[in-house]
């Protein structure tokens, strides 16, 4: 079987388009991911703060204490509360909240959060961890701070991986 030049030609024609249609899906996935990554800072009003408001917020939470969630109400009233504290709280809860989401919908690489977040997610989980139990507890929210607490559990996950390698 011979093949000659037009039909070398016919087939590389051919290949290009293929490659042509398989990028044009690859980028309109990409962007529409972009979209919705997008789309969940802006709609989540969480994600909206300055960098010092958050990390005056992190300080602020770090600096509360308490043994668990009814010291927590002792000390500072119910978690809804509109306190300096309770806000604070708030927004850390829920900015990582927001972060962990992004993380669950494959809109942000576990490798670009650790570097974001690691250890500071890992002290303010273990720190607002009794009192996401005991809100869950009592507004009978078994899923509030979920995506927050995906967070932790993937980026500790990560951490114990690369001790690992590094070991």
């Amino acid at each position: 079987m011979v093949i000659d030049i037009t039909q070398i030609s016919a087939i590389v024609a051919a290949a290009g388009v293929f490659v042509g249609v398989v990028y044009y899906i690859l980028e309109i996935r990409h962007q529409t991911k972009i979209r919705e990554t997008d789309l969940a800072i802006r709609m989540n009003p969480w994600m909206n703060v300055t960098g010092s408001e958050l990390t005056n917020a992190i300080a602020a939470v770090w600096s509360l204490e308490y043994k668990d969630y009814s010291d927590f109400v002792e000390r500072y009233g119910p978690y809804n509360l509109v306190k300096p504290e309770n806000r604070a709280l708030h927004m850390v809860m829920n900015y990582f909240e927001g972060v962990g989401l992004l993380l669950k919908r494959n809109l942000m690489a576990l490798d670009f959060a650790w570097d974001l977040y690691g250890s500071t997610c890992f002290t303010a989980w273990e720190k607002v961890k009794p009192l996401a139990i005991g809100i869950r507890r009592q507004y009978d929210t078994p899923d509030a701070w979920s995506n927050f607490e995906y967070l932790y559990n993937e980026l500790k996950k990560r951490n114990n991986k690369q001790e690992l390698i590094d070991s």
